[in-house]
């Protein structure tokens, strides 16, 4: 008796394709069977292209929503004014030459290949090949590191490795996945290992609100949050949260069955996205638009495992379906002309930020900070220092070896940021904020030293940076997560190397930006917006 079923059950596919041609596709008979044959060079333009269109552009429906929050009434200021530009970094995008997130991402292609299609040589390298060649042409960032030993490391230098899964599976055709997930979007992803008793509509209620509250704003929502209940190992728990995060198992039943196959608890997603509505973190800083969505799904699992995903898709939403057939090589369609979902608002609309000159000295720009309200929307004007982890490692060995802080880090605000490449005749390539929380543990000891007294970022701060703000009169500013191209047209007007030139995209940077958007996070109080 054969009770094999399998486990996804991922129903019709309805994604809006465009063809590529059939270069490189042809149809050979092998005895009485046909067979796709698929050239590598086929594979390798088939990536070149997905990761080209990843970086610039997006799906229409995540467009959508975002243009739905301008739509909304119930909306908050704040949460018009993120989704506002978002939209105007997508158009910004879209022009191809600025990516839309500064960290253009580690790429995965995940594929299922039909027993009836042929490939000569490695798919992998074949794959990898029109990977490099995107990176290499485009105005996109290398950020993998290859260790060198357990505590060294160095860029490749081609953004290679890729992460490439690809299963055999019955059927005529290839279908893929590709993907560029940054890493703040990337270290959202979470796995707990629970049990039975979490089976309890008030248990997991509760679970699931202190959890999706735990993600904080570090990876630029609104986020299209995915949740997986269960699984037959972590391994495949986590999987599927990456491809329900991607809106790539949408097509699941609703329901279960006795053989075990996955299915979606829409009843249960709608629960979980009005829970998000109420949280007040909102679209970063405060309201209502903390998720655009959520998938819900539910796993069979071993008696004894509960284990149970978490993980999203951040403002930065990229990925694109592809599938290879005998009538050609298809790419989903993604939005050419985002400006159609970007309203013409008001003048005046919201309220008027606080003009903060960074041309004055540090005690001004503290003094001009001091006594404002968490929450105060800010425009900077003047120059900033750019640095992040690795110099930040550097300086504080020097700070513990009896050295000083170099000037800069103590006449300066400090921005957490990472440029990717600058396209001729620009001054900045896309140039958005990092996550500020991997600063966190060099807070106290620059600020004691007089150093990183305003830095800037995204995404909330550990205890530690409060209670170091409150002690040495810092402050602790976030800008837009999930707007580098916008940031780098509108409001970066000059950009030089500093210091640590060796390091490339770590070097410490000074740039000059106009009328940047920034929110007042943390006081010299201690007080923290996202604490309240």
């Amino acid at each position: 008796m054969n009770d094999y079923s399998p486990i996804f059950q991922k129903g019709a596919d309805e994604t809006e394709y465009v063809s590529l041609g059939s270069d490189g596709l042809a149809v050979e008979r092998l005895g009485a069977r046909e067979f796709l044959t698929v050239a590598p060079q086929a594979l390798s333009a088939l990536a070149e292209r997905a990761f080209a269109d990843l970086a610039h552009r997006f799906r229409p429906s995540h467009l959508q929503q975002l243009r739905s929050i301008l739509e909304d009434p119930e909306a908050s200021d704040n949460d018009r004014e993120v989704a506002q530009s978002l939209l105007k970094n997508a158009v910004i995008a879209s022009a191809g030459v600025l990516p839309s997130c500064q960290d253009t991402g580690t790429a995965l292609v995940i594929g299922e290949k039909g027993q009836q299609v042929l490939t000569e040589g490695d798919d992998a390298e074949a794959f990898s090949a029109g990977i490099a060649r995107t990176y290499a042409e485009r105005n996109l960032r290398f950020s993998q590191l290859a260790p060198q030993s357990m505590f060294e490391e160095q860029n490749t230098g081609t953004n290679l490795p890729a992460q490439i899964d690809i299963a055999a599976v019955a059927g005529d055709s290839y279908d893929l996945l590709f993907v560029a997930k940054g890493g703040g979007s990337a270290n959202k992803t979470f796995l707990f290992q629970q049990t039975k008793a979490l089976l309890n509509p008030e248990k997991l209620h509760a679970f699931l609100e202190e959890k999706v509250a735990s993600l904080g704003t570090a990876a630029c929502p609104p986020y299209h949050l995915a949740i997986v209940i269960g699984g037959l190992s972590a391994e495949q728990t986590l999987k599927t949260v990456k491809l329900a995060s991607c809106r790539a198992l949408d097509g699941l039943p609703t329901t279960g069955d006795a053989t075990g196959r996955a299915f979606r608890d829409r009843e249960l997603e709608g629960q979980v996205l009005e829970m998000t509505r109420h949280l007040g973190i909102g679209a970063q800083f405060g309201g209502k638009y903390f998720c655009h969505d959520v998938r819900v799904i539910r796993l069979p699992r071993h008696a004894g495992s509960l284990p149970v995903g978490l993980g999203v898709s951040c403002s930065a939403d990229r990925q694109v379906k592809a599938k290879i057939t005998a009538d050609g090589i298809f790419l989903e369609k993604l939005e050419a002309h985002p400006e159609r979902y970007l309203p013409e608002l008001s003048e005046g609309a919201g309220t008027a930020p606080l003009t903060l000159d960074l041309n004055q000295p540090m005690d001004e720009i503290r003094r001009t900070l001091s006594g404002q309200p968490v929450g105060t929307k800010l425009s900077l004007t003047g120059p900033l220092i750019v640095a992040r982890d690795v110099v930040h490692a550097e300086l504080l060995e020097r700070l513990q070896a009896g050295e000083d802080l170099p000037d800069y880090v103590k006449d300066h605000p400090i921005y957490y940021a990472g440029p990717a490449k600058t396209p001729e005749g620009m001054a900045s390539g896309s140039f958005g904020p990092t996550t500020s929380a991997r600063m966190d543990p060099y807070a106290a000891p620059f600020m004691a030293a007089g150093g990183s007294l305003v830095t800037l970022g995204k995404g909330n701060r550990s205890p530690e940076v409060r209670q170091a703000c409150a002690d040495h009169g810092g402050f602790y500013l976030g800008t837009v997560g999930g707007a580098a191209a916008a940031i780098a047209q509108d409001h970066i007007r000059k950009v030089e190397t500093l210091d640590f030139a060796e390091l490339g995209m770590e070097a410490v940077w000074r740039i000059e930006v106009q009328d940047m958007p920034a929110f007042l996070v943390i006081d010299d109080q201690g007080n923290d917006f996202y604490a309240r």
